[in-house]
This record gives C-alpha cells, sequence and structure tokens, in this order.
C-alpha cells in the first residue's frame, strides 16, 4: 500500500483530493495538513511515499516546503495548485524545486470540479511515483 499525504489549505480541498486518491485501492491517505509547516513536521514522523502540495498556503508556501521536504524525505511531490499551470513560472519553479510532477486546479483555488477534470491525471501520476503501472484511458 502506497502511503499519501495531502497538503492543501483548504479542507475541502483536501478532501476533495483525498477521495480522488482513495478511490484507487493502492493508496492510503495517511495524512492531511493545511500548510508547509504541518507537513514537514508530519512528514518527520509519517512513512509517506507520496506528498500532494499546493503552493498557496499560510504560514509556509508549498515551494518553501517542497525546498524542504526534498532535504528530510525521499517522498514524491507531486504539486496540485492554481497557480501552477502548464509553463507557469509557478509550475517551473516547482519542477526545479524538485516535483515529480504539477498539475493545475482547473476552477481557481476551490476547484470543486477537481475529480472530473483531472481525478484520472492525479491517480496516473500517482500511480507513476510511486512505481505502479498506469491504466490506460
Amino acid at each position: 500500500m502506497t502511503s499519501v499525504m495531502v497538503v492543501d489549505d483548504s479542507l475541502m480541498m483536501r478532501s476533495v483530493i483525498a477521495d480522488i486518491v482513495m478511490a484507487d485501492p493502492d493508496f492510503d491517505v495517511v495524512e492531511r495538513v493545511g500548510n508547509g509547516c504541518e507537513a514537514l513536521d508530519k512528514i518527520r514522523t509519517s512513512d509517506c511515499d507520496i506528498v500532494l502540495l499546493d503552493i498557496e498556503m499560510p504560514r509556509m508556501d508549498g515551494l518553501e516546503a517542497l525546498r524542504h521536504l526534498r532535504l528530510i524525505s525521499k517522498a514524491k511531490v507531486i504539486v496540485i495548485s492554481s497557480s501552477a499551470h502548464a509553463g507557469s513560472r509557478t509550475a517551473l519553479d516547482a519542477r526545479r524545486e524538485g516535483a515529480f510532477a504539477v498539475v493545475s486546479k482547473p476552477s481557481g483555488t476551490i476547484s470543486m470540479d477537481l475529480r472530473e477534470k483531472k481525478g484520472h491525471e492525479i491517480l496516473q501520476l500517482c500511480r507513476k511515483a510511486a512505481g505502479l503501472s498506469v491504466a490506460a484511458r
């Protein structure tokens, strides 16, 4: 079982993202936290394989958290953020800082349509990050 941490300042988005991931029986969401500081605290005591990370958060944003995560954990980080559209400065910075992949939220910070528009992509990236076979669409 691959363990996953969801990091997003929106409780609603944490729930939506966790539901997407838990639809695949190979994954277990073991941590849900609201900012980069909490993620760093939890990663030290959790054995997470994958971190799904928002960028725009209070206390410590996702890019800063990503810099620290790369130093203290082997977890693969997939950025899921409204500010990380393909080719954007944020997406490029996230990849430069070591993100495994970047997915943009389709409808802004609170993207209730994330499952419908990006759910399959998120699951495929999680499977790839975990070294699992990737199903054809």
